[in-house]
């Protein structure tokens, strides 16, 4: 029974060390599907979401998701500890360890050891009384003083991924409007400005893979505003590369291409996972009536669509590539699609202000 309790123990130490690797320091998706951050996320998006699913508010929802990220990886380095420190309690009870310090064998009092070594406070009321014993103490609050210096020197690295991310959709905000719409988008530039959009947006859009796939996390952090998120942002520019690619007079079509290829790429890779299923948009997010409008601002705009029966099909079938998947991470994520052309009268961030004031 002590041999099996110990080889369990040790399992725990060793799936928790290499979760934690896997997690942090692996710079690289992980496709194995039992991990300790999936168990951790799973169980509590669920419940978290369904709470604020039920909230009426939209602004004390949109508060209550942005609190969501920051504390689940917290509750993530504290779950990789506890297994720690258990599985090190574990094993020191396996092997019948007697602390020094202590009348009798208990577990809790191998788990007071366990835990005041990883966090190497040393506070002596209980000591290790063998050479194995002190083996394993001095080996724990090595894999503990290791462990959270890891920890907190990545943490700036988690930082500056999530700045980079919403340093672009910020800067959206007077390009696109907010929430950003590519009708609006292209209504507010000319031809040349689009396609060095397009180009600075197909990095913003490999970096968000590769970033979100390394660290899914990632995907949990709110933007600043409530009508901003990561999702809106890359719905909006696969929204822009397919009116590009059906055809607008004096707008080329490389950039677009590049573009929409990464964003739907990203889009399906990062749906995956989160377990975010791909579902069609219920209602159609450009119903014939739209499409219809959308043309004719462009066109006043200088910028002609291109019409009829086939490029009607090239654009419902671009649609159909990447519409299912990020309409699958809004739902996930509690975040909602751009319409393809702005809300009448919608100021967008920048003219607006917690304190309304006029000179």
């Amino acid at each position: 029974m002590a041999i099996l309790v110990g080889i369990g123990g040790s399992l725990l130490i060793g799936l928790t060390l290499w979760d934690a690797f896997e997690t942090i320091i692996l710079p690289r998706r992980v496709r194995r599907t039992w991990r300790f951050m999936h168990l951790v996320y799973r169980l509590t998006w669920t419940p978290w979401s369904g709470i604020v699913r039920r909230v009426g508010a939209a602004n004390r929802r949109e508060n209550l998701l942005s609190y969501y990220g920051p504390l689940s990886l917290l509750l993530l380095l504290g779950v990789w500890a506890l297994s720690l420190i258990v599985g090190f309690a574990v094993l020191d009870w396996a092997l019948s360890f007697q602390p020094a310090g202590s009348s009798a064998v208990d577990f809790s009092t191998d788990l007071f050891l366990s835990g005041s070594s990883f966090f190497t406070t040393g506070l002596g009321s209980v000591t290790a009384s063998t050479g194995l014993a002190r083996f394993l103490v001095v080996m724990e609050g090595a894999v503990g003083f290791g462990f959270l210096a890891i920890i907190i020197s990545y943490l700036p690295g988690l930082n500056n991924a999530f700045s980079q991310r919403e340093v672009n959709v910020s800067l959206l905000d007077a390009r696109a409007g907010s929430p950003p719409s590519a009708g609006e988008l292209l209504t507010r530039c000319n031809e040349g400005v689009v396609d060095g959009f397009l180009r600075d947006w197909e990095r913003w859009s490999a970096e968000l893979m590769e970033s979100h796939l390394s660290y899914p996390m990632l995907s949990y952090f709110r933007s600043q505003h409530d009508n901003q998120s990561w999702v809106t942002a890359l719905t909006m520019v696969l929204d822009l590369c397919t009116l590009v690619l059906v055809g607008i007079d004096g707008v080329p079509t490389g950039a677009a291409y590049l573009t929409f290829a990464m964003a739907r790429h990203a889009a399906a890779d990062l749906s995956e996972v989160l377990a975010a299923p791909p579902r069609p948009p219920r209602p159609d997010r450009l119903p014939p009536a739209d499409l219809a409008r959308l043309r004719a601002e462009l066109e006043a705009a200088g910028m002609c669509l291109a019409e009829g029966p086939a490029a009607d099909q090239r654009l419902l079938e671009l649609r159909q590539m990447y519409e299912p998947y990020v309409n699958g991470l809004a739902h996930h994520l509690l975040a909602s699609l751009p319409a393809w052309l702005p809300e009448p009268g919608r100021r967008d961030n920048w003219e607006t202000t917690a304190w309304e004031w006029e000179a």
